[in-house]
């Protein structure tokens, strides 16, 4: 008897626990797989503290191979589900698609992150709820500290200086009292100009700083944070995002340059093409965390509405505590469908309390109902969450030590860029890269310093593998044919601006092809150093038809061949110009004037000069009405007789599907 399938969606804290628990249940009686698009379970709660660096990225992290050792895992985010037919099909890191098929699944795909309809907050503002935003935030905090630590206005530097944080959970709480400290020991190593303070701002339309927790609780990180020096402001809210700063709803316009997103989160959008019932965007299950009416689907974590029965009449809510709970119960009840377990449990829970860590010693908890604040409260949350992970406790507990004792290291590694963590996406725990599969950029959406430029997005980076600079799909590779300057012909449209990575490096501008200019070659042909093959044009030298290439057999020899002519500068050869015995370059002393110099032709177009091909009174361009055929392409007349005796017979020109009819001659 074959052993059944059992598909889990997501490594969360609802995934990863009905993984490790299916496994210890199962005991090699079913395959378990585990579709996650990273190779690792995120400790979620300490990400504020690897923003901080207080924590090294690896250390919230935990593989899921070495925690999981007899789960498959395979790297991929889902894309569609067929209920009927028990499948589930995915896309790969590198763009592959698959599908997996199951006799259980267990959706656990997670949240993303919560926008609003206020606007410039999708292009400027940065969620949190991945590694990728974490570094990112680490970074760009780090550089506006020290480029405002150089800058000569003062009015550049307070803008660098100002961090708004909207949203005074639990994530923008933290993050805040991190933030201030972080910023606060940065100053010390890099003074401002006047005695100027970093100023951490936190917003929320809400009446209290977490207010979803108890009043106490609330009232002592609400002290903290004043203590410290953050910028509290309850009732309040963004009305309008800019590049400049954020436009607050009491009318107020703070300028600033970095906007930390932590309203809230939203079930994975996953589960809305489902078609099943949903409550508030959560797909609703009965009490034993199975979808009514499909007994081979179980939901829960973030993306799963499970009637609270403590509380009838309401679902739990979407935090870490429930998702881990959730992950046990549901891998029991999986179990126990297959008869590989005990009998089926509904979902109860019991709070132990909340702990919330403001950095330091200072924190806010309350275990077993009893509220705690100081050091006691910052001893207990620590505790906690070295209870709670998975793995990496003595790595994280060493972190602790070291900062204790230890100044932090302040240094941008620049490994993420701001277009790469938008706050509007399906996966903020994956980094977009260039050339990623189906992650085209906006090149418009820029999100203040570090923002993504033209080069960057255009296109998606079409760069294969993303690793490096993203290569714009009209520069051919280097040292290949073609990697010239590409010119703009007549007809083609305006030549775009240089890019920032065009003029950083001095290269010259390149215009992009408009309607009715040649198509430039493709990457397979670049690579091969092959020309362009153009329909019904003139044949390429070497090729059925053509005039055989140089060195060839039946051809013409090289130069500086055996039999050739000699190449310039070269013993029995013409001497190259400007060299003894060689003609005088152009412009140079003894030589011909160069065009449009004194004494010199005039250049074309200009005054006195010969007119420009395709211009009033001049001769017209080649392809271009009453003027000659560009080589390459369709001349009138019957076609060219076939291949003379003499070349090697190759395969004709191919045609192309990339190039139209009426396309120039390839790279000008």
């Amino acid at each position: 008897m074959s052993r059944p399938r059992i598909l889990i969606v997501g490594a969360g804290f609802a995934g990863f626990r009905t993984a490790r628990t299916l496994s210890r249940l199962t005991r090699g009686r079913a395959h378990i797989t585990l579709l996650n698009p990273t190779d690792y379970f995120l400790y979620l709660p300490l990400l504020p503290q690897v923003a901080a660096g207080i924590l090294e990225p690896r250390r919230v992290t935990v593989s899921l191979s070495d925690s999981l050792p007899d789960v498959r895992l395979v790297l991929g985010e889902a894309d569609r589900i067929d209920l009927d037919g028990r499948t589930l099909h995915y896309t790969g890191p590198e763009g592959e698609g698959g599908t997996l098929a199951y006799d259980r699944l267990v959706l656990a795909a997670g949240s993303v992150n919560k926008l609003l309809p206020i606007p410039g907050v999708a292009e400027h503002a940065h969620g949190f709820r991945g590694l990728p935003e974490a570094l990112y935030l680490r970074d760009h905090v780090t550089r506006q500290v020290e480029l405002a630590a150089s800058a000569d206005d003062a009015r550049t530097c307070a803008a660098r200086c100002t961090f708004v944080v909207v949203g005074a959970g639990y994530t923008g709480t933290e993050v805040a009292a991190h933030g201030q400290m972080f910023t606060d020991a940065q100053v010390r190593k890099h003074p401002l100009r006047r005695g100027m303070r970093p100023r951490w701002m936190l917003l929320d339309v809400a009446p209290r700083v977490l207010p979803e927790m108890d009043g106490k609780l609330s009232a002592t990180a609400d002290r903290v944070l004043r203590q410290r020096g953050v910028d509290v402001r309850m009732g309040t809210s963004v009305k309008e995002a800019t590049h400049d700063g954020v436009l607050l709803t009491d009318g107020e316009f703070v300028e600033s340059r970095t906007l930390v997103w932590c309203v809230g989160v939203r079930p994975d959008p996953l589960v809305e093409s489902l078609g099943l019932p949903m409550e508030k965007g959560r797909l609703l299950v009965d009490p034993h965390l199975r979808v009514p009416g499909r007994p081979e689907l179980f939901a829960c974590g973030d993306v799963a509405a499970v009637p609270d029965l403590e509380n009838p009449g309401s679902y739990t809510p979407m935090t870490a505590q429930h998702a881990w709970r959730h992950g046990k119960v549901a891998a029991e009840n999986v179990a126990a469908s297959l008869g590989l377990g005990g009998a089926r449990t509904p979902y109860r829970h019991r709070d132990l309390g909340f702990v919330v860590d403001l950095g330091g010693a200072k924190a806010a908890a309350n275990p077993l109902g009893v509220a705690l604040s100081g050091v006691p409260a910052g001893a207990v949350t620590r505790g906690y969450h070295l209870a709670a992970m998975p793995g990496n406790r003595v790595r994280v507990a060493a972190d602790w030590l070291l900062d204790a004792v230890l100044p932090r290291q302040a240094v941008q590694l620049g490994l993420v860029r701001s277009w790469s963590v938008p706050l509007d996406t399906s996966s903020p725990e994956v980094a977009r890269v260039p050339g990623g599969p189906g992650r085209q950029q906006d090149a418009s959406a820029r999100s203040g310093p570090g923002a993504a430029l033209a080069a960057d997005t255009d296109g998606g980076g079409t760069g294969a593998g993303g690793a490096g600079r993203a290569r714009p799909p009209d520069e051919p590779a280097k040292g290949q044919p073609g990697s010239g300057t590409t010119q703009v012909r007549p007809g083609s449209g305006a030549a775009q601006p240089r890019a920032e990575w065009e003029t950083a490096k001095g290269r010259p501008a390149t215009g992009r092809p408009g309607p009715g200019s040649a198509e430039l070659r493709s990457e397979a042909e670049t690579a091969k150093g092959r020309p362009a093959a153009a329909l019904g044009g003139e044949p390429a030298r070497n090729q059925a038809g053509g005039e055989p290439a140089r060195n060839q057999p039946g051809g013409e020899p090289a130069r500086n061949q055996a039999g050739g002519e000699p190449a310039r500068n070269q013993p029995g050869g013409e001497p190259a110009r400007n060299q003894a015995g060689g003609e005088p370059a152009r412009n140079q002393p003894g030589g011909e004037p160069a065009r449009n110099q004194a004494g010199g032709e005039p250049a074309r177009n200009q005054p006195g000069g010969e007119p420009a091909r395709n211009q009033p009174g001049g001769e017209p361009a080649k392809n271009q009405p009453g003027g000659e055929p560009a080589k390459n392409q369709p001349a009138p007349g019957p076609p060219p007789p076939g291949p003379p005796s003499g070349g090697h017979p190759a395969p004709g020109p191919v045609k192309r599907t990339d190039v139209t009819e009426d396309s120039a001659k390839g790279d000008s």
